[in-house]
């Protein structure tokens, strides 16, 4: 399905791209379409940092949990 996605997609980018060059595009309707990719990007931006605070969070407290467990289990061998 990405696959099918990402090929529409180029064919109708490749489309507009021949319309602009025939000034068949309105300059307004390729900058409401930038918007539109702009704000996409920056809330997937800001859902990707927001992920990966929550995984780095995660991680710091396994590792933490895992410097105790190997502590502990030190202690226990000597």
């Amino acid at each position: 399905m990405k696959d099918f996605l990402k090929k529409a997609t180029e064919w109708i980018l490749e489309k507009e791209e021949q319309m602009a060059k025939s000034c068949s595009v309105p300059m307004s309707e390729i900058e409401a379409q930038l918007e539109k990719v702009h704000a996409q990007k920056a809330k997937l931006q800001k859902d990707y940092d927001e992920s990966m605070a929550v995984f780095n969070e995660i991680e710091a407290k396994l590792e933490k949990i895992k410097n105790i467990e190997t502590l502990r289990c030190q202690k226990k061998e000597s």
